[in-house]
């Protein structure tokens, strides 16, 4: 594949992705959390409401993010924009201890006023702290075949 045909997928698509993700976690997760504990989970005030606001809420979507990236090496979102994980350094797929890193990783990207999320949009290899820290890039394919990493891209 030629290199004009991958790109490093920027800020603004990489957003996309995540509310494509973040609708679909909320579709998946409301109607059992309203099952639980019915409409007053949304009016009240207690952070967390118990045992299945936990599984529900941070257990599920942390499993299911890092088992699709395990398989897939993409999101929901990022699948149906034609974007892939791959390690900075080969372009080969992440190692499940890359992608644990990278998630873990979010945490500090988001702590300092979301800095290391918006360093996508700085980054000349469009990563973010999470990114740097795991060792990985996201790219993006403009046509609907596999993404190929290109040697020369440093």
């Amino acid at each position: 594949m030629a290199e004009q045909d991958q790109e490093y997928a920027g800020f603004w698509i990489r957003v996309g992705a995540s509310l494509i993700d973040t609708l679909l976690v909320f579709l998946i997760t409301s109607p059992v959390l309203y099952f639980f504990y019915g409409g007053a989970y949304w009016t009240d005030d207690t952070m967390i409401k118990g045992f299945w606001d936990i599984v529900i809420s941070y257990v599920f979507p942390t499993a299911a993010v890092l088992t699709f990236w395990v398989y897939r090496s993409a999101t929901p979102g990022k699948i149906a924009l034609k974007l892939s994980i791959v390690d900075a350094r080969n372009g080969s797929k992440p190692t499940t201890g890359q992608f644990i890193v990278r998630y873990l990783g979010y945490y500090v990207s988001i702590i300092p006023l979301f800095l290391g999320l918006i360093w996508v949009g700085i980054d000349k290899r469009k990563q973010g702290w999470h990114d740097k820290i795991a060792g990985t890039v996201v790219l993006r394919n403009k046509h609907n075949e596999p993404v190929r990493f290109e040697e020369n891209l440093d």
